[in-house]
């Protein structure tokens, strides 16, 4: 099995017996561990009536503190920015439009009038490479055909911009966004960040052998601030089990070895071809990358250890100071 390093450990092409120079320079770029993008789609309600897009309107433009900048050039600010946005969008007729359908008895999801996006990078990224690179990318990709707004934030150690798109074009063409979309997504974002001279990948994590599970956008940005709740009550739960001194239960252990042992024989077959068309040097480095991975484990199993780790360094205090 050849490994697609811009898949989820998918093979690639079984007759493929030479890599290309994007290969060649992405399989470094992921073993010296380059800076790696990140794209969420946010979930929650609001993005099906126009008040609750006026409201996130409101929101990332900081209720009139930032500019929105516009697909068209326009950089709205002030009270009312987020209004005007959605009057130019026919956002009202779009959602009287579609509601005919829906009613209470059918409890069908109203249709999305938006998607809400976020494009960020590490912290220490040059925000304003961030927001050109975020600019480019939606000008390539909805530009004609979706309408699109976006605003840059700082205000977090991670640079990030908040990116709306009508989720239906004039034509009645609608956006899906799939986990497909979303990887090529990523590698195009990577790719624009790259031309404005930052260091940028995209591929995933399991590729990297760092699995980790998926966690809703509200989840992700309450750990960002340390006020997750979900994180807490999972901590706590792994308190419990280093406390009780018994091993978790961990039905979904099988499937990360198993997923973890493809992603290995794909990275060997990788550093086969690279040693076979003269990457000597690079084929050492992808081994030494595969040797270096550290063994599968799950969140709970990585929480123990944090525990673990923090319960030694509190007794070492402690025995260090009497």
């Amino acid at each position: 099995m050849l490994l697609d390093i811009g898949s989820y450990a998918r093979p690639g092409t079984q007759s493929q017996v030479h890599l290309t120079p994007a290969q060649v320079a992405q399989i470094h770029r992921t073993i010296t561990r380059v800076p790696e993008v990140v794209i969420k789609v946010t979930s929650g309600g609001g993005a099906a009536d126009s008040g609750g897009v006026r409201r996130h309107l409101g929101y990332i433009g900081r209720h009139g503190e930032l500019a929105i900048e516009t697909d068209d050039g326009d950089h709205l600010q002030g009270r009312g920015a987020e209004r005007r946005l959605i009057e130019d969008w026919d956002l009202d007729l779009e959602q009287h439009r579609k509601r005919p359908g829906l009613t209470a008895i059918d409890r069908r999801s109203a249709p999305k009038l938006v998607h809400r996006l976020i494009f960020s990078m590490p912290a220490g990224t040059p925000a304003d490479k961030v927001l050109s690179a975020v600019r480019s990318f939606a000008r390539e990709e909805f530009g004609l055909n979706h309408r699109y707004a976006m605003v840059l934030h700082t205000d977090e150690p991670h640079p990030h911009v908040h990116v709306v798109v009508k989720a239906v074009t004039e034509d009645g063409v609608r956006l899906d966004i799939r986990k497909a979309t979303l990887r090529g997504w990523r590698q195009e974002f990577a790719r624009h960040l790259r031309v404005y001279g930052v260091a940028a990948n995209a591929t995933e994590r399991v590729v990297r052998g760092e699995p980790r599970t998926r966690k809703t956008d509200g989840i992700y940005r309450a750990a960002l601030r340390g006020a997750s709740t979900h994180m807490r009550e999972r901590m706590e739960n792994a308190a419990t089990y280093l406390a009780e001194k018994r091993p978790p239960v961990e039905p979904g252990k099988a499937t990360l070895i198993h997923t973890r042992r493809r992603v290995e024989q794909g990275w060997r077959a990788v550093a086969r071809l690279l040693d076979g068309q003269g990457e000597q040097r690079l084929a050492e480095s992808v081994d030494r990358f595969v040797e270096a991975m550290r063994p599968p484990r799950t969140e709970r199993e990585v929480m123990i250890g944090r525990l673990r780790e923090h319960t030694k360094a509190r007794t070492h205090d402690i025995e260090a100071a009497r």
